[in-house]
């Protein structure tokens, strides 16, 4: 990011736009422009920010680099006017007040260069004079009189009527390339126009994807994101027209009552020109400005959501450490197995056939029970791809059969493990492996740690966004980087164990330093302590500084290594040991001794009490987890397909994804169900991120099920008890109406 300084007045607007003290503003500037990451600012830095939280923080540096593009921009225009000799005081002033990109450009077109327009071809013709005479309506002459001195055959205007007209085009540009005139027409384009769309004919719509928008309007102003990007894919992809209507008497009326002054013989002139401008220049330029405005509108939604989402899935519960084995279910292919042990490291792997067309059942229940016995099997992860519900009901008849109650087995989704078998993640890391045996490596380390492992799949391969393809890919891939980013360095990582792929996003360190890490980690052995890490090749005192919080070493030399106590705050907790008289490891290990002491009496310079609270809630809990206790989902075993799925069955299933007009639940059919946001709850939901999130284990009943159209339609409400209904008021007579007047009005 750039470093350019900004101004008072700029550091002004964005604290007062983004609701951020200027103090707090101004330190996380500095600390930004220091190399701090969001997450150590956020979590290590509270005292110079005043406690600002992350989504703060975030905000901060996206207004700051907007901002200073915005002075990158205002810097260019200024010097391009100025060396056009054009750059009057009045003119400077709006240009250096502007606050918003749109802005700056308005007051910067009538100086761009631009290719040849019919304004430009009469400048040439000598008739700026005239359509200044025009413009300022004046009475010094005779309108008819003075354009006749125009009149010149040779440039080409041979007549009064032809000079009149070329005034008239320099007029035009004039009316368009005004800021103040663009503004209040893209206001009122914003605020009164309606996006209508409209089927092209003759052009096929195979699955109807469209047709809710074949004749559709809805106010720009309120019209969701997800119906906006629904209507650009349709235009994109060749079947739906769309534009922005407004009734042009609006904006042509305010106009002409802003360029005409009153009665006189130029009123008809310019009455012509401010709608030959609006007609051939506003309307067209302020539609495309408005159209990109709700594409961006559309965009930031769509990114949130997906966001949201993708929060909830990385930091879904994970089991633990447990020995998996790990199932990509297939039919004609057979069933990929692979088991891995606590750690996630790779131990073995066999196909089995329990289906059609082979059925060896037999067979496979030898595999199965063979490599459990060996590997001391403590879960099966089942992906949730074809065959799932089949291969989860044989998976847990057979655990019945053969006594092993203490195995649970859990379908969990496999989104995005073919990417990641195909990857060079994958390859590097399994590279004599084929791409099934990858997926179900994969499959299995998603249950003991969805987290570490769905790091390694680009975030739009996971599933859970909205008209990803459609929206900015910039934007998009920026904040689901730090979407990651914010998940791993909140849960933290076990520096002994963790992958490339997941050291990669912790605070301050580059795929580069990460590889060194894990380079450094195989050739000398575990980690001892954080302190090693400034062994590593490539890792410097403020990679050091950024990082060390946010990775964990259990069993280690020094106890706090465990917790996210950062280094630099180590020699508090020294103190507050020895001011208990025990040793670290006793405070570590007895997390009620913290609450003997009074944390404040030990603030120094750098730590206040923010640092020091943090430090008495890490002591209380060292090296917890911040994700929820693992709850795997009941499945009902006479559900495997949607034909199985009958109005008023009652199930349970995982939200795999929300969106703003719903939510989509896996109920074990291969095909999610739709929860319509009116379907969630008795109580009014404007946002169904209100009531759910990916991930979440929730009730549902079935309203109607398609297997034709593959279309599932599912209530929560119709779980939940009717709330109460309050008992009418009793109506009034008219007896009682006139006592309570009588009252009201009685003279004491």
């Amino acid at each position: 990011m750039s470093s350019i300084a900004l101004s008072s007045d700029v550091l002004l607007h964005i604290s007062k736009l983004i609701n951020v003290p200027l103090r707090g503003l101004v330190a996380t500037i500095e600390l930004l422009d220091e190399g701090g990451t969001v997450p150590f600012i956020a979590r290590y830095r509270k005292e110079a920010t005043g406690n600002l939280d992350e989504v703060q923080i975030r905000e901060t540096q996206e207004k700051l680099e907007y901002f200073r593009e915005l002075e990158d921009r205002r810097s260019t225009i200024l010097q391009s006017i100025q060396e056009q000799g054009k750059l009057a005081a009045d003119l400077k002033n709006k240009i250096a007040a502007a606050m918003e990109k749109t802005e700056l450009e308005d007051l910067y077109l009538p100086y761009k260069p631009k290719r040849r327009t019919k304004a430009s071809i009469a400048r040439d013709r000598g008739l700026e004079p005239l359509a200044a005479f025009l413009w300022e309506q004046s009475a010094a002459a005779p309108l008819a009189e003075f354009a006749a001195a125009f009149v010149n055959p040779e440039k080409e205007v041979p007549s009064v009527e032809e000079a009149l007209e070329g005034a008239c085009h320099i007029i035009a540009e004039m009316v368009s390339e005004d800021a103040d005139f663009r503004k209040k027409v893209r206001s009122m384009m914003s605020g009164q126009g309606v996006v209508s769309s409209r089927r092209i004919e003759g052009v096929e719509d195979p699955e109807s994807k469209f047709a809710q928008y074949y004749e559709f309007r809805e106010p720009a102003s309120k019209i969701p994101s997800h119906r906006m990007l629904a209507i650009r894919r349709g235009a994109k992809e060749g079947i739906l027209h769309f534009e922005i209507e407004i009734e042009p008497q609006g904006p042509l009326a305010w106009l002409q009552s802003q360029v005409i002054k009153g009665p006189s013989d130029c009123a008809p002139y310019l009455e012509s020109a401010v709608a030959d401008s609006y007609d051939r220049l506003l309307n067209p330029s302020i539609q495309t400005e408005v159209r990109l405005e709700l594409k961006d509108r559309s965009d930031e939604e769509a990114i949130k959501v997906f966001r949201e989402n993708l929060e909830n899935v990385l930091l879904s519960p994970p089991a633990g450490m447990l020995s998996v084995i790990g199932i990509d279910p297939g039919i004609r292919t057979g069933c990929k197995l692979a088991v891995v042990d606590s750690t996630g490291k790779f131990l073995e792997h066999s196909v089995i056939y329990p289906h059609e067309p082979k059925n060896d059942l037999a067979g496979a229940v030898r595999t199965l029970a063979s490599m459990i016995a060996r590997h001391n099997v403590q879960a099966i992860a089942i992906g949730n791809g074809t065959a799932s519900r089949e291969t989860s009901a044989f998976v847990q008849d057979f655990l019945r059969q053969a006594g092993l109650a203490k195995i649970f087995s859990v379908v969990v989704s496999e989104s995005g493990a073919s990417v990641y078998s195909a990857s060079d993640v994958a390859r590097q890391e399994f590279p004599d492996l084929d791409l099934t045996v990858r997926g179900a490596i994969s499959i299995a380390r998603r249950l003991q740690d969805p987290l570490a492992e769905l790091v390694k799949v680009d975030p739009k391969s996971i599933g859970v966004g909205q008209y990803q393809h459609d929206v900015d890919q910039r934007r998009l891939k920026q904040s689901l980087e730090a979407t990651v980013e914010s998940c791993v360095n909140r849960v933290g990582v076990d520096l002994n164990t963790a992958s490339v792929p997941l050291l990669r996003h912790v605070s301050g360190l580059t795929e580069r330093t990460a590889q060194h890490i894990v380079e450094f980690r195989n050739q000398n052995g575990r980690f001892l302590n954080r302190r090693q890490l400034m062994a590593v090749q490539g890792l410097g005192p403020k990679t050091f500084q950024l990082a060390a919080g946010f990775l964990r070493i259990r069993g280690g030399d020094n106890p706090l290594d465990i917790t996210a106590v950062h280094p630099e705050s180590y020699p508090i907790v020294e103190r507050i040991a020895e001011s208990l008289k025990v040793s670290l490891h006793d405070l570590i290990a007895k997390p009620s001794l913290i609450e003997n002491v009074d944390i404040q009496a030990f603030r120094t310079e750098e730590a206040g009490s923010y640092t020091l609270s943090d430090i008495k809630e890490e002591l209380r809990k060292p090296g917890r987890d911040p994700r929820d206790t693992f709850i795997r989902p009941a499945w009902r075993d006479d559900v495997k397909e949607i034909g199985d799925l009958k109005p008023g069955m009652q199930l349970e299933g995982v939200v795999t994804n929300v969106t703003r007009f719903g939510a989509f639940v896996d109920v074990g059919v291969h095909q999610d169900g739709l929860v319509h946001v009116s379907e969630m709850s008795h109580r009014f939901i404007k946002d169904p991120s209100e009531a759910v999130k990916a991930g979440q284990i929730v009730k549902v009943q079935v309203i109607s099920a398609d297997p034709k159209a593959k279309r599932i339609a599912l209530s929560m409400k119709a779980c939940e008890p009717r709330p109460k209904q309050q008992p009418p008021k009793p109506a009034s007579t008219l007896e009682d109406k006139l006592a309570a007047l009588n009252a009201k009005f009685r003279v004491r």
